[in-house]
């Protein structure tokens, strides 16, 4: 295995803190959502929903990197999967569901 270039290392791993700040955001929007909305079930659930995405987007994020950096180490063309699908997917329906959470709380 040969060390690869700096910038294909360092590039991947920006790549994996925008991950992790988006996993951030999903995680700190739910608990915002379940601390500073009126309770009810609509709130919960979308609350619970962040946390998972926010959960989900953290794990993705370090395998992603790992398959990644595999890879580039390797001098293998990198890993493409469904995943970004799946999340901008997820990413829709929150906000379809928190559209809907608004109108009524």
């Amino acid at each position: 295995m040969t060390e690869p270039d700096i910038r294909f290392s360092l590039a991947n791993e920006r790549t994996f803190l925008a991950w992790v700040r988006t996993a951030i955001g999903l995680v700190a929007a739910g608990v915002a959502i379940f601390h500073l909305v009126d309770p009810s079930a609509a709130t919960t659930v979308l609350s619970l929903l962040l946390l998972a995405s926010g959960a989900l987007a953290g794990c993705v994020g370090y395998a992603h990197f790992r398959a990644a950096d595999r890879a580039i180490r390797a001098g293998e063309m990198l890993p493409t999967n469904g995943v970004v699908f799946v999340l901008l997917t997820a990413a829709v329906v929150l906000g379809a569901a928190a559209a809907v959470v608004t109108v009524l709380v």
